[in-house]
């Protein structure tokens, strides 16, 4: 049968680990601080943590049915399984069905198929990518993929489950009731809930068993017994016990529904997420041994590629070889005269020149430095990176929109000084509409700059009349318009300091890490420390996590590079 399982947003990994105490559950991207409101039986010793096989995957959102799997209660084996091979359904394929029989697997004639190999190998890129994201995402977690409400899958989604609970609906107020979709709920209920123990909960899973058995419930059916409304509030007790409190409310909620259906279709959202919530605490829980498994498993993939393909590092070696020259040559400087009088450009001291030997760290972290400046038309990208060039072309973008937003308000300060900018409020209402009149840069950095342009002088001269303070001469509001409007040009020389600015914090951020760097940050970035913060972190979790990997194959290109007279000089570490 073809349920609304796709209700449920099927997580991928299924370890478990018996919530201790007081646990943090990710919900939605925050972190809720709760206790999980179960309390273990006496015959429930400590659980045992196991580690979930190879390969699962984040699933798909959209309504399929949920591949529940039944196997031993020493991990959340209950946990939806999703196999690394399996191609998703066919978007029509999940409640239009009204309780069909799945479809049977693959034949004897499509096994090998072209389409199998490609799944397969589908399959196994989407495996190395989430294996890469929990390895480098300490806050890593998983979420139900939420369409926009007007939006076409959305549309389609929701008329798919308003089919279905319709067609449910209908079979229950037959005379007599048609019980074939509801038998079919309430054993994947069973599944869903039993799933949600904890190991060695025994007592509890044998109530589970003979209140949900499959065989009694047909029998039920068979004889017109059948009391769906009744189970369901036996359903609903037992999610009381088993839900964490960030669920609570949603759980009483549904006890006010008196509708079966409505209680039905409210206890399948609130199940997918309690077992979201599950998932996602299990994998904070072993996020260590996720970590180290990542690394492990990228650098075996890699290798075995790297058997069969020799010249799989050409790239990676050309990269560093730049990476090693730029240490040892000078910048151009900026000559162009600054907007502001209070920017300088800085020297070529400030950033490289240093006497220190070269080192297998240095040469890394420039050529880190180095992807954040890639031609998109260059295709010689290391093959190191590149199932990391999505993320670092993200990193890019995000850097360049940081570097746009500091100009503003730079240039923005320099004609009102900490008489506006000494307000948060007003310093995040300039960051508001800087950042949302600037989206469209990239493609149209004139038509952009000049709505900004007119938009934070009216901000400043608004603000500073609403302050009784005077209000910027014409001239000086010309003055500030045409500033503002020149960041648009990549020449200009406030942007240049930016960007110079930011791309020196990341490679403090690579050096000293995050927290330091931002100790001292040098002018101009201080009113988007939080901003550059977020950058940070992010940039410093994509190349440590690719160090983890691929440091040995670093350390051997790297240690060809350095002069000999250096070798000597300074034992060149391994990365």
């Amino acid at each position: 049968m073809e349920t609304p399982g796709g209700l449920f947003p099927k997580p991928g990994l299924s370890h478990s680990v018996p919530p201790k105490g007081r646990v943090g559950v990710r919900v939605g991207g925050a972190r809720h601080l709760s206790v999980f409101a179960w309390a273990p039986p006496p015959d429930l010793p400590g659980a045992v943590v196991r580690p979930a096989p190879r390969g699962h995957e984040a699933a798909r959102t959209t309504p399929e049915r949920a591949a529940l799997r039944r196997g031993g209660l020493g991990s959340i084996s209950k946990m939806p399984d999703v196999k690394e091979n399996v191609p998703p359904k066919e978007p029509g394929g999940a409640e239009s069905g009204f309780c069909k029989p799945a479809t049977s697997g693959q034949t004897e004639e499509n096994k090998g198929s072209p389409e199998d190999h490609h799944s397969r190998l589908k399959g196994e890129v989407n495996s190395s990518k989430l294996s890469s994201e929990i390895g480098m995402d300490h806050n890593f977690h998983l979420e139900e993929k939420i369409f926009p409400p007007g939006s076409l899958e959305n549309k389609v989604k929701e008329t798919m489950h308003n089919a279905f609970w319709d067609h449910l609906k209908e079979q229950l107020s037959a005379t007599p009731p048609d019980f074939g979709c509801a038998l079919e709920l309430l054993k994947e209920i069973k599944e869903v809930l039993v799933s949600l123990l904890l190991p060695r909960q025994n007592r509890l899973r044998s109530d589970i068993e003979e209140a949900l058995d499959v065989n009694l419930l047909k029998q039920e059916a068979e004889n017109g017994t059948l009391n769906v409304a009744h189970l369901s509030k036996y359903i609903l007790n037992m999610m009381t016990l088993l839900c964490a409190p960030v669920r609570d409310e949603a759980v009483q909620k549904l006890e006010n529904i008196t509708d079966t259906v409505r209680l039905l279709r409210g206890i399948f959202q609130v199940l997918g997420q309690m077992k979201m919530d599950m998932v996602n605490y299990t994998i904070q829980s072993l996020q260590p041994q996720l970590q180290e498994h990542s690394i492990q498993h990228e650098r075996a993939k890699f290798q075995e590629r790297l058997n069969k393909q020799p010249s799989l590092l050409d790239h990676t070696t050309k990269w560093l070889t730049q990476a090693a020259a730029d240490l040892t040559t000078l910048p151009p400087t900026c000559s162009d005269p600054p907007d502001s009088s209070s920017v300088t450009c800085p020297s070529p001291s400030e950033t490289v020149n240093s006497p220190e030997p070269l080192s297998p760290t240095m040469v890394l972290s420039q050529g880190f430095l180095n992807l954040l400046l890639w031609d998109p038309a260059n295709e010689e990208f290391p093959e190191t990176l590149l199932m990391d060039r999505t993320r670092l072309q993200e990193l890019r973008s995000l850097s360049h929109q940081l570097t746009i937003l500091a100009s503003v308000l730079l240039v923005a300060s320099s004609f009102s000084g900490n008489v506006l900018f000494g307000s948060p409020q007003f310093l995040d209402k300039l960051k508001r509409i800087t950042k949302g009149l600037t989206e469209e840069f990239t493609s149209r950095p004139e038509e952009a700059m000049k709505t900004v342009s007119e938009q934070v002088s009216q901000e400043i001269h608004q603000r500073l009349k609403n302050m009784g303070l005077t209000a910027l001469s014409s001239d000086n509001t010309a003055s500030l318009i045409g500033q503002l409007q020149n960041i648009a040009k990549k020449e200009n020389c406030v942007r240049s300091v930016i960007d110079q600015r930011i791309h020196l914090f990341l490679k403090c951020c690579l050096v000293l890490g995050v927290q330091r760097s931002l100790l001292d940050l040098p002018g101009g970035l201080t009113v988007i420390e939080a901003e550059l913060a977020e950058l940070g972190q992010k940039f410093v979790n994509l190349t440590q996590h690719n160090q983890q990997v691929f440091g040995p194959y670093y350390t051997e290109i790297i240690k060809k590079l350095i002069v000999p007279a250096q070798v000597l000089e300074t034992k060149v570490e391994s990365l």
